[in-house]
């Protein structure tokens, strides 16, 4: 399972009014416990106002550049406006080993590949890793980059961006589109079917794409999704993340009324006590001061997942597991309610 290090805060780098890079030292001891692959996330943990906070950031560097994160300020987030406003360089945070299923192997970069990415607004990050690692990595895959975001001042790392384009010309091209602003050279509104359709029926009809990456917003993710089917896209070849917590539930037909006996093993310990059915099996883990691996607690990042070896549990919200995975046992642990009169949820078996 992974663990938390305290790392000091080499530098911070202002890439928006609203938004900044944060790169931490790594001391050579510590640089093989946070081997990544482009696309994966690190779980951020400090207290502010008294309070433990985590936030999951996606990395947006290169395994050969580093390990740095951006942070986008969101109003009244507690994290992004303290990492925005008072972090500096020098401090330190307590960092969670890298983790996440929406990524790249580092292994694909041997073979010639073609991708596609659909990001909105902070979506680019993980993107970006994977961009700049196929570039320098893979020297016959190319990217296509569809980047959404109201106006160009508040889009993040457009100047790296653009000069990637102008530095891999024929293999790597941006697609922008503006929201509030008409720039020459770029889409204006949103992403949507006629953009999808765009990429891969029009200007890139023949670059028989490999993978598509999708980051941003829920609805814009449904909706690139939906036209890549349409496309003929395989369910395989499309790769998505959500940056906050899905709006769709599903439906627990089970009444939830009940009170559930429940065995907990987590880093080789186990704990049993009875929760109510009606709480997460991640809330109830952290009632019992058991500690739980966790960080978005809205089924958005992968950090509580965990396998039931005993009994049964459905989850209000999945975005993330197969069901393949899900007919295996696995859940999201924030997400998950006991259906049974007892279970037992193993964290360390995944």
């Amino acid at each position: 399972m992974s663990s938390f290090h305290t790392l000091h805060i080499q530098t911070i780098t202002r890439i928006t009014a609203k938004s900044v890079a944060i790169t931490f030292a790594l001391p050579g001891a510590l640089k093989e416990h946070f081997t990544f692959a482009p696309g994966q996330y690190i779980t951020l943990k400090t207290t502010i106002d008294g309070i433990e906070v985590r936030r999951a950031y996606s990395i947006c560097s290169t395994p050969q550049e580093g390990l740095t994160v951006a942070v986008k300020e969101v109003e009244n987030g507690t994290f992004s406006t303290y990492a925005n406003r008072e972090l500096k360089e020098g401090d330190t945070l307590e960092v969670q080993e890298p983790e996440g299923r929406f990524k790249i192997d580092n292994s694909a970069f041997a073979k010639a590949k073609n991708y596609a990415a659909f990001a909105a607004g902070s979506g680019i990050t993980p993107i970006l890793s994977m961009i700049k690692t196929t570039l320098t990595q893979s020297p016959d895959s190319t990217f296509v980059l569809v980047f959404g975001n109201r106006t160009p001042e508040e889009a993040m790392f457009i100047d790296e961006l653009q000069a990637l384009r102008s530095q891999y010309t024929d293999r790597f091209s941006i697609e922008s589109i503006y929201s509030q602003s008409r720039v020459d050279g770029a889409h204006f509104g949103r992403i949507m079917k006629s953009t999808v359709n765009f990429v891969v029926k029009n200007k890139y009809a023949e670059n028989n794409f490999d993978d598509y990456f999708l980051c941003g917003p829920e609805a814009m993710i449904n909706e690139v999704t939906k036209v890549l089917k349409e496309n003929e896209v395989a369910d395989t070849a499309i790769h998505f993340e959500l940056f906050t917590a899905s709006t769709e539930t599903t439906e627990i037909e089970a009444p939830l009324n009940g009170k559930t006996a429940i065995k907990v093993l987590c880093d080789d310990e186990e704990f049993e006590f009875t929760m109510d059915q009606e709480t997460n099996i991640l809330d109830a883990s952290l009632d019992e001061n058991i500690d739980a691996p966790h960080s978005c607690q809205g089924g958005v990042c992968s950090s509580c997942i965990a396998r039931v070896t005993e009994g049964t549990a459905v989850m209000s919200q999945n975005q993330i597991l197969t069901d393949a995975e899900v007919a295996e046992g696995l859940i999201l642990t924030c997400q998950a309610h006991p259906t049974s009169a007892r279970i037992v949820v193993d964290y360390d078996d995944i």
